[in-house]
Parts: C-alpha cells; sequence; structure tokens
C-alpha cells in the first residue's frame, strides 16, 4: 500500500482523541492507537540472479511486487551444490533488493519519524531518498533508523531501498531464509517521546497481598528547547485501570532522560505457565495539558528464583522446566514470520506438556515472545551462536568486534518487559569455552546483560561445563585439567547451562556448589514420522562419532521412529528425562528440537534437507515419542500405541504403548489376548513383542481393574480416499491469517494408510492463496511453495492464507486413483 498524504494525519488526530479519551477513564478503550503502524505491504523485490546484476540496480532492473515479511531462499530449488550446504538446507542464498514508494502528510512535517525492521537476514542497508541510513550484519536482530529528516511531506513521494546481501556462504550451521523476513514497522511521534524500547519495568518485591512495581523511562527530547512535561504511567489489567503515578519533569533541548517511578499493585495477579496475567502499563507525555505521546507496555507480575537444591521456583512452587529448543523457521513457510503459524507450533507444544522455550540461537521475532507471554512458557533468550571465533566460513564471528555490544544491547532493550523470559544466554556451545579468552568475552558479555537487566540470571550453553569421556570415568570439572571450560570456570555465570552430558547431571552439586543447574540443550534423539525398524530392542548411534561422515543408515535415509535413535553426543528421550525427572536440584531441561527444521539433516547428508531431532515433524505432525512427554508431563489421560498394523505376514513387530494414569495395559490381537504390561521402576513404556496377522490390535488401559482408555490400530487396505482437515474453518480476512489443512490418505473403511506416499494436488478458489505444502519428509525435495506434494506415511499439509476479503476459500486435493476432497474455509 502507500502511505497516502493525508492518512497519517487522520491517523494522528485519531490516536489523539484516543488518547484524550483512554486518559479520562477508568477503563481502557478501544480508541488506543499505537504509535506505530504496519510497513509490510506493497514492497518491490528483485534478486540478482546473473554476473550482469552484479551488486547493483537501475532502470532495467525487473521488480515483483510482494508483501513482507518474505523469505526468498525457500521459493527456490533444493540443490546439492548449494554453498549453504546441506546444512543450510540445500537452499539458495544470494543478493536481493526491496524498495517501496510511500507519501507522508505534510501535516506530520514537525513529527519524528522512523522505521523499524525486526530482522533481515542478512547484512542489510537502507536508503531513503538516496541517503544512506546504515548497514547491519546481523540477520536477527531488530533495529530502527529515524527517517523524518530525509523524508518528502505531501504529495511527493519517498523511496526506501533495502539491499540484503546473503550471498556469502555458508553462514549458518541450519537454514537461515534470505530477505526483509520479519515485519517493519513505521513509526510516527512528537519529538517529544517515549524512546525506542525505551520502558523497563521490574517487579522487585511480589507477595499475594502486594507487588511493588518500578519503572525506568527513557524521554527523549528532540525539540530545540528544553521542555516541561507530565510524564503519567497508569497500570491496566483486564481494560481497568488498577493505579498509577505521576511525574513532572524538565528536559534539555535534544537531550534524554531517564526518570523513575514506582507504583504498588493491590492483589497482584501473578503470571504463572498454567495462568499467564498480563498486566499493561500506558506511559503518557503531557505538556500544557495536552498529552504528546503515549506508549504501551505488556508486563507480567511474577516472582522467581532458581535455587541449588530446589530448582526453578515461581510464585513459591517448584515448577520443572520441560522444555524444547526452536529454531527460527516455520517449515513450508522458512523464515518468513508469520504469527498464527508461531502461535500454532506452541498450541501444539503446550498439548505436549511443554512449559519452556529457547530460542535457540538468536534473539527469536518478537511475535514469539508476545506469544509465549500470553500462553505461559519460560523463555531462555539467546543472543548468540558463536563469539569472535568462526563455526562457519562466513558467519557472525567476522562482525564481532564491531557489532557484539551494539546487537546484546539491543536485544536486552526489546526483550526484557517479556514476563515469558526467565534467563538470558550468552552463547551456544562457543569455540572459545575451551581457551582463555572465552571467560574474557564471557565476562564482558555478562556486565551488559547484567548493566541492562539485573533480574534475570544469566546462563550459558556449554559443551559440556565439565570433563567427561564416553566411559563415565572422569565426570567432574576439574581445573588441573589442561582442557576444561572457561566460561563455566569464569564466574560470569548466574546459572551454568549443560548441552548434552546428562551423565554428569547428578554430580552438579559437587562440581558447581552454590550454583543453580539449567540443561540448555538435551537429547538429539532422531526419528522419521512413521517409519519404524523391524526390531527396537537396540540403541543406536548414528553417526558413531560427529566428526566421522556417515556411511550407515536406512533405506531412503530414514531413521526408526522407535526411540531407539540418538547422535552420539545425546540420548533417547526416556534417558534424559528420567535423570531430569529424578533430582529436585535440576531445574529442567530444553530438548533439542521441539520441531523438526529446514537443515542440519544428522545424521545424513544429501538428499536429506531437514531434521530429524523434531518431537514433532516439519510439517506439524506430531511423532510418536510426542505421547511419550505427554503422559509425563500433563494431566490428561494418554493411551498411544504404536506402530501401524501393516506388516508382511508372519513378521514379528515391536509394539510400544506410552499410557498413563493407569496400573497396567492389556493388549488383543484380533481379540486374543497377548498379555498384560505395567511399567516396573522407572520405565516410560510397555512393549509387547507378536508376529503380524492382518487385522486389529487393541489395547486397554485400567487403573484398579477398571477400563481407562481403549485404543484400536486395523490394518489398511489400499489407498482409496482424501480427507481434509483444517485447523480453523474460518479465519480473518487480513492477508496474513492461515488455516493449516490436514490431509489424510484413507482406504475404503476409513483407515489411515500408513505407508501411502501419494502425490497429492491442490486448488484453492476465493480471495486466498496456498502459500505451503509439506509432508514432513526429510529427504522430500519438492517446492514447500507449489499446488502439490507427495504424502509422508498417510499425511500430507497444505497451508492457506486469507485475502483482504470476507467469503468462501474452497480447496480441493486430488490424488489419481483416489476419491477426492473438498473443504471451505470461511473468511472474515
Amino acid at each position: 500500500m502507500k502511505i497516502k498524504c493525508n492518512y497519517l494525519s487522520r491517523l494522528s488526530l485519531l490516536m489523539l482523541a484516543g488518547i484524550i479519551l483512554f486518559g479520562s477513564c477508568s477503563k481502557k478503550e478501544d480508541a488506543f492507537v499505537n504509535r506505530k503502524v504496519s510497513f509490510n505491504a506493497d514492497w518491490s523485490f528483485h534478486l540478482n540472479d546473473s554476473i550482469i546484476d552484479k551488486d547493483t540496480i537501475g532502470a532495467s532492473t525487473k521488480w515483483r511486487t510482494l508483501d513482507v515479511p518474505h523469505d526468498w531462499s525457500i521459493e527456490g530449488k533444493f540443490d546439492e551444490k548449494s554453498p549453504a550446504g546441506y546444512g543450510g538446507g540445500s537452499l539458495t542464498g544470494g543478493l536481493g533488493w526491496y524498495k517501496k514508494t510511500f507519501k507522508i502528510s505534510s501535516e506530520d512535517i514537525n513529527k519524528t519519524i522512523s522505521i523499524t525492521f525486526d530482522g533481515v537476514y542478512r547484512n542489510s542497508e537502507i536508503w531513503v531518498n538516496g541517503h544512506y541510513l546504515g548497514k547491519r550484519p546481523n540477520g536477527y536482530i531488530s533495529f530502527q533508523y529515524e527517517i523524518s529528516p530525509y523524508l518528502n511531506y505531501g504529495e511527493k513521494s519517498n523511496e526506501i531501498i533495502v539491499k540484503v546481501d546473503n550471498s556469502k556462504q555458508p553462514n549458518s550451521r541450519w537454514y537461515s531464509g534470505s530477505g526483509i523476513f520479519r515485519n517493519v514497522w513505521l513509526e510516527t511521534t512528537d519529538k517529544l517521546h517515549v524512546a525506542k524500547w525505551g520502558t523497563y519495568i521490574t517487579t522487585p518485591k511480589v507477595t499475594a497481598e502486594k507487588a511493588s512495581v518500578n519503572f525506568e523511562t527513557n524521554i527523549q527530547n528532540q525539540y530545540a528547547a528544553s521542555k516541561k512535561a507530565v510524564i503519567t504511567t497508569t497500570i491496566f489489567k483486564d481494560e481497568t485501570k488498577v493505579t498509577s503515578v505521576t511525574q513532572n519533569i524538565t528536559i534539555g533541548a535534544n537531550a534524554n532522560q531517564t526518570i523513575k517511578q514506582n507504583a504498588e499493585v493491590e492483589s497482584p495477579i501473578l503470571w504463572s505457565v498454567e495462568k499467564p496475567e498480563l498486566y499493561i502499563a500506558v506511559t503518557e507525555i503531557s505538556v500544557d495539558d495536552k498529552i504528546v505521546d503515549q506508549y504501551k507496555t505488556n508486563f507480567g507480575i511474577r516472582d522467581f528464583k532458581f535455587d541449588v537444591n530446589k530448582g526453578f521456583i515461581l510464585n513459591g512452587k517448584q515448577v520443572k522446566i520441560k522444555g524444547v529448543c526452536m529454531h527460527h523457521d516455520l517449515g513450508a513457510l522458512g523464515s518468513a514470520i508469520n504469527t498464527r503459524a508461531i502461535e500454532r507450533q506452541l498450541e501444539i507444544l503446550k498439548e505436549m506438556g511443554v512449559n519452556g522455550i529457547r530460542t535457540s540461537h538468536n534473539p527469536p521475532a518478537p511475535e514469539l515472545l508476545d506469544l509465549c507471554d500470553k500462553m505461559g512458557f519460560i523463555v531462555m533468550d539467546e543472543a548468540f551462536d558463536m563469539w569472535k571465533k568462526n563455526k562457519t566460513k562466513y558467519d557472525y564471528g567476522n562482525d564481532w568486534d564491531k557489532w557484539h555490544k551494539q546487537d546484546l544491547i539491543d536485544q536486552l532493550l526489546r526483550d526484557r518487559n517479556h514476563p515469558s523470559i526467565f534467563m538470558w544466554s550468552i552463547g551456544n556451545e562457543i569455540p572459545q569455552q575451551w581457551d582463555e579468552s572465552g571467560a574474557v568475552i564471557a565476562k564482558e558479555l555478562a556486565a551488559i546483560t547484567r548493566q541492562y537487566d539485573k533480574t534475570r540470571p544469566i546462563t550459558a550453553a556449554m559443551n559440556p561445563p565439565v570433563n567427561m569421556n564416553i566411559d563415565n570415568v572422569t565426570l567432574q570439572f576439574d581445573k588441573a585439567k589442561v582442557q576444561y571450560n572457561t566460561i563455566a570456570a569464569s564466574v560470569a555465570l548466574d546459572i551454568i547451562g549443560y548441552n548434552y552430558a546428562h551423565q554428569t547431571y547428578e554430580y552438579h552439586q559437587k562440581n558447581f556448589p552454590g550454583i543453580p543447574f539449567i540443561a540448555t540443550e538435551t537429547t538429539s534423539a532422531l526419528e522419521t514420522r512413521g517409519y519404524y525398524d523391524a526390531v527396537s530392542d537396540s540403541i543406536k548411534k548414528w553417526p558413531v562419532r560427529w566428526d566421522l561422515k556417515f556411511t550407515e543408515g536406512n533405506p531412503g535415509n530414514t531413521v526408526s521412529a522407535y526411540d531407539q535413535v540418538q547422535a552420539p553426543w545425546g540420548s533417547t528421550h526416556e534417558a534424559t528425562w528420567k535423570i531430569i525427572k529424578k533430582h529436585d536440584f535440576l531445574s529442567g531441561m530444553y530438548i533439542w528440537t521441539g520441531f523438526d527444521y529446514i537443515g542440519e539433516p544428522t545424521p545424513y547428508e544429501w538428499p536429506s534437507v531437514s531434521s530429524y531431532f523434531g518431537i514433532v515433524d516439519l510439517a506439524g505432525f506430531p511423532k510418536d515419542v510426542y505421547y511419550m512427554y505427554q503422559s509425563e508431563w500433563t494431566d490428561k489421560t494418554v493411551l498411544h500405541v504404536y506402530p501401524h498394523w501393516n506388516w508382511k505376514a508372519g513378521q514379528t513387530v515391536d509394539i510400544w504403548a506410552y499410557y498413563n494414569n493407569a496400573d497396567e495395559v492389556e493388549l488383543f490381537v484380533n481379540g486374543k489376548s497377548a498379555g498384560k504390561r505395567s511399567k516396573k521402576g522407572d520405565d516410560l513404556h510397555v512393549i509387547w513383542e507378536v508376529p503380524f496377522q492382518p487385522g486389529t490390535l487393541k489395547v486397554i488401559s485400567r487403573k484398579n481393574g477398571k477400563v481407562v482408555l481403549e485404543k484400536e490400530i486395523k490394518t489398511a487396505g489400499n489407498p482409496s480416499q482424501l480427507k481434509l482437515t483444517a485447523d480453523r474453518s474460518t479465519i480473518k480476512a487480513d492477508k496474513n491469517d492461515l488455516s493449516f489443512v490436514t490431509v489424510d490418505i484413507l482406504d475404503g473403511k476409513e483407515t489411515l494408510v500408513p505407508n501411502a506416499n501419494n502425490e497429492i494436488n491442490f486448488s484453492l478458489t476465493g480471495n486466498g492463496k496456498i502459500v505451503g505444502v509439506c509432508s514432513g519428509d526429510p529427504v522430500s525435495h519438492e517446492s514447500y511453495k507449489g499446488s502439490k506434494h507427495t504424502a509422508l506415511n498417510g499425511k500430507c499439509l497444505v497451508i492457506v492464507q486469507s485475502g483482504d476479503k470476507s467469503g468462501r476459500l474452497e480447496l480441493t486435493a486430488k490424488a489419481n486413483g483416489l476419491k477426492p476432497a473438498t473443504i471451505v474455509i470461511t473468511t472474515e
């Protein structure tokens, strides 16, 4: 869209009217308007894809129109020779250009106008009307430029140009994506305003009766004269005013001033993972009884600590952190951020029992943190995957000296009001943890972090923080050793973060007396959804060693979905959880990973292009181990039986069951009992070995002799029909909302066919579009942006995005020889 010359003028009037109304009421009114508006629509894009292009654009450059967020790499073809490598998903980077024309009202000539980018991967350079604004190498950090001095006002248009250079690869160990892959905002304020990320809210004392709330607000005066102003901060809960504080200030010309205000909230409603209650603080700046600026900050009131004996304590209650690590890509959508897509991932994880997210290994999209605030997740906000020493040839290590301080400060200022964040991680598996420079840099980063936030502990993800070997002979921290972890020894950390090394967890209190524990990254077990090795009673380490090429494996680069395959540095899912579960002083864990992600296809290389680590596959379909965690991590009554029941006649099949809230489970094969099983000791599953015979498996769980749940698995016939199921059948007509539609391949009796891999074609009518297709297959080279896709083991996903008009979207799926299916999605 173009911002019409009178649009921002009308917006300013609406904002002023809303502010006046807001300030006079005890309830938060809908008339409140944010200072910022979306700047996502109607960009022009050009990808330099020839030698002629080099790194320039001109009058002959061909452009296409699109909206951001946008990831151009996900639109490309998988290429074995991609410089990103299979670690980067075998998709190409390159150099891209974005431009946009817009108008600004002449009435805003005396305003401060800024543009904010939530993330551009990578090496962004930006010009407005030919004026160079600057460069930011880090693709994950948010940044803002003031553009007021360079704008045309009134009828004359403005042009912004963004150059994005992701051509030097590899620069990441996983799929990064390319382009303006996060949201863009245009912000208009008075010259006297709350500065960018200018509020800092803390709750230093919290009881059931009262909470103290402290505000630090950075006020910026860009006028050429000093100003006298009144600063009022009002706290709201569920649209009702709670309390407010007011302060008079005098601020000098072209100056910044930080003011401190204190308030008390009676009988506070505390933020927790079960009930993530949020408050809103609204800061108003008034001059001569006129409100000139208004700034809204969401926050939560909660009390927490990491205890050396009791682990994580939230609001006086011991809470085990049951977390997962997440990369930033959204499967078939690539790295282009979409709020609904993130929300869906979090919903699936919450259903599993997850209460923690680690933003591995970079600052996340702001929308992720907003959702974690609202949905109740314990977030480890991580800054860096490397410091000064590179992990890949062209990565951020090359930019470290110039940019690390600014990038870390920006992350802290942007994120520190989120109640979901409970710790900062200053690095992941840093190569310098093995030399003395690791301690020096750790101390520097910790000092910066504490300067901007003293309320949260600092950790680093270390591998490992202690000396150990695979025979478990040496499991202790030992400074006498030539090689020891200098970050762990630096005394810079408030919590010792363990990546793997689960054999050492029980020795933590001896190795690090007085310092709490967190398992920053665990497990690294491997599965392909719906594929099963014939025998499940052996544990496989694939590859044998991290630095050795993998030469074994299964046909088609598959991995058994029994919990029996692990990376050599990790464990099975059950092994690590059993240890974490056992000891109170172990605060919790973040599993590698919650979802599969593009790139890093351990243990394989090409032709695999996405990971096997996820508890949920790339399409969002849970793997079987999801239900082990659900049986352990939730109060839901769980009975999950697998694998499928389509095998060769007479073949012996291992049948696993995860269950809870029961004493025993009994398996029936075609009505005949194959025996009862009960978990013994620290068992997390039970198993039967039975010869296959077509028909029905039935499992019954019982408690005190009474039936708790029953589950059946039937032998499927030949594929016959398709079934479509939408996660939401009504979505918003806002050009952003999504419906995720699952495609199941069924036989004539509506039983899922577990080995069906049919190619499915999709068509859509109505004001919307298909924006992604995926099956979760790590070896698939089909485009995620096409209108057809091959199913994996009976399932496929198609993602539908709304347009800007209300109506009906009609999605049809077809496959050769199968009955088609149609589903209607309503947009409103």
